[in-house]
């Protein structure tokens, strides 16, 4: 118990995720507080990592905040937070500065930082570094953060449950899966920056970690939550028999290229008189219903996004890793185009949180994709994800910690055994409900969802609900008192541990994704309903919710 004492004491704060969001605000937070940097995998692999587009300020001449503000507001859909979305413009470009400080190295034109347009942007403000900005910001945040003494990084360890006070409510820290057990850490304050939860759909550009944690997390805490329904799909994602959903970025169509059918003609134009610029709801619907329209097996079929139209030197120099990866799937871009389809790209909801991060939970704060600032609305503009990381885990620096005097809580152990048999046919349970959940939410509430499937996806939840409850690690788990340790003796512990986790969290998310399409009849920004196609004037409101209510915000302006 020694050696876990000293792995896991009492944290000042404990930043849950290392992406961008909990890289910087573990950076931000004063250096006088003892940090504790969960990360379920490794320090290198998160969303973030993945994003290639870039990090959208306005810097240059001719543009400016209030343009920003503007566009942001526009691809929101009358669901964005003014006052939330105007700190986001009005801070981007000093946080801009303080990555540069920091050693981000964006790429430039002569002395000055380079930008490119993406779609639903008025202006060039779009910085990258080639077509692997999320990379190269993680790369340098990390380095920084393993030169703070005061930060702690414990990887391969999953967050399974907050832990709240009993008398007060107030978040007093989380419980943790590590290894072969089951450990109660203590923290002042708690930061969830667990990124989405893209792993819901059976296409997704997520990576696997995506399992929407720290929604589901704080849903069964009772925080409040918001607009969980609105999910951005990305028109453009590799679709190749056998190849994971790679994003092809948007910048790719900002700089020229064409999305064009089988006979060459560029569709979206059909649709939006923007065409493949339009913003990404209206493309990815574009894309589903020309494909439905004109494909003979419109699941499995694609678009294809020409590159070109594109000067080849331009191509190598901006998109060096989508070249790579087209490459290692038999694509030569510079000779012909690249198969793409829509996938799960972004969830717009999430806890929702002020702009000092807080919670409606005392002691719990969120940053990044797990939030609901405000600053997305119903659909994200195109490179405000890592702008809204930085922006907001800036913020964290201002944090101050309360004298919270907690009852301390003797701790024991509880022992939990299984034959190996037994552990395999759990197992089995898991993984089917693994495979058959992302395929049920795709066909419920993918790009178009209606009444009776979603009422159908909800049904078919709430069984896997029922049996993932009656599985024996499911009531041992959820039965563990609060500071008993929880011991499992099998060699694959902490991968059963780790499934059995992940996919609590996916049961509880698909539940509110769905329940909340459903509430929602009608259609805005990532929420496609095809029987409420229109967008509804008495529905420029929130979907909130908390525990099992669910239930519209007064009217918005």
């Amino acid at each position: 118990m020694t050696q876990l004492q000293n792995l896991f004491p009492a944290f000042d704060v404990l930043v849950v995720g290392a992406g961008a969001a909990g890289l910087y605000t573990a950076l931000c937070l004063p250096e006088k507080f003892s940090v504790g940097l969960i990360t379920k995998d490794t320090v290198s692999l998160s969303a973030s990592e993945w994003a290639q587009g870039g990090i959208a300020a306005a810097i240059s001449k001719d543009d400016s905040p209030a343009l920003h503000l503007e566009d942001t507001i526009a691809a929101g859909a009358g669901l964005c937070d003014f006052a939330a979305v105007n700190f986001l413009a009005e801070k981007a470009p000093s946080c801009i500065q303080a990555l540069v400080n920091m050693g981000v190295a964006f790429d430039r034109q002569g002395e000055q930082l380079a930008l490119t347009l993406e779609a639903a942007h008025s202006r060039r403000r779009v910085l990258h570094a080639a077509d692997t900005t999320g990379k190269e910001v993680i790369t340098t945040l990390t380095a920084q953060v393993l030169q703070h003494q005061n930060i702690s990084i414990i990887q391969k360890t999953l967050a399974l449950s907050l832990w709240l006070e009993p008398q007060t409510g107030r978040c007093q820290g989380i419980s943790l899966i590590y290894e072969n057990r089951v450990i109660w850490v203590r923290a002042k304050a708690v930061v969830l920056a667990t990124g989405g939860g893209g792993q819901v759909f059976a296409h997704t550009t997520n990576p696997a970690v995506s399992t929407g944690d720290g929604v589901a997390m704080s849903w069964r805490s009772g925080a409040l939550l918001r607009d969980l329904e609105f999910v951005q799909f990305h028109p453009t994602a590799l679709t190749i028999p056998g190849a994971n959903s790679f994003l092809i970025s948007e910048a790719v169509r900002g700089e020229g290229a064409h999305l064009v059918d089988d006979t060459g003609r560029r569709f979206a134009f059909d649709y939006h008189p923007k065409g493949e610029l339009a913003p990404r709801d209206v493309v990815s619907r574009a894309i589903f219903t020309h494909l439905q329209n004109t494909a003979t097996d419109p699941a499995k079929a694609s678009v294809w996004l020409d590159l070109r139209p594109i000067p080849t030197e331009k191509i190598k120099h901006r998109f060096p890793n989508i070249i790579q990866v087209c490459k290692r799937w038999g694509i030569d871009v510079f000779n012909q185009p690249i198969p793409v389809a829509p996938a799960a790209h972004y969830w717009m909801g999430g806890i929702v949180t002020d702009l000092m991060n807080r919670t409606s939970i005392p002691g719990l704060y969120a940053v990044g994709e797990t939030t609901s600032t405000g600053v997305h609305g119903a659909n994200r503009l195109a490179s405000n994800s890592l702008l809204e990381c930085i922006v907001f885990g800036a913020e964290m620096a201002k944090l101050e910690l309360e004298d919270v005097g907690f009852a301390e809580q003797p701790s024991s152990e509880s022992v939990f055994k299984l034959s190996g048999s037994q552990w395999e046919s759990q197992q089995a349970i898991l993984t089917k409900l693994r495979a058959q959940l992302p395929r049920l939410v795709w066909q419920s509430a993918g790009i178009c969802r209606e009444q009776k499937s979603l009422e159908s996806g909800i049904s078919q939840v709430e069984v896997w609900r029922k049996e993932f409850a009656q599985l024996p690690l499911s009531k041992f788990l959820l039965n563990l008192p609060a500071a008993q340790i929880g011991v499992f003796e099998i060699e694959t512990a902490h991968q059963q541990l780790a499934l059995w986790g992940e996919t609590r969290n996916l049961l509880d998310i698909a539940y509110l994704i769905l329940t909340s399409a459903l509430f929602r009849t009608e259609s805005r920004g990532g929420h496609y309903r095809q029987d409420y196609p229109q967008t509804d004037r008495e529905w420029q409101v929130h979907t909130l919710v908390t525990a099992a209510k669910v239930w519209k915000s007064q009217l918005l302006e």
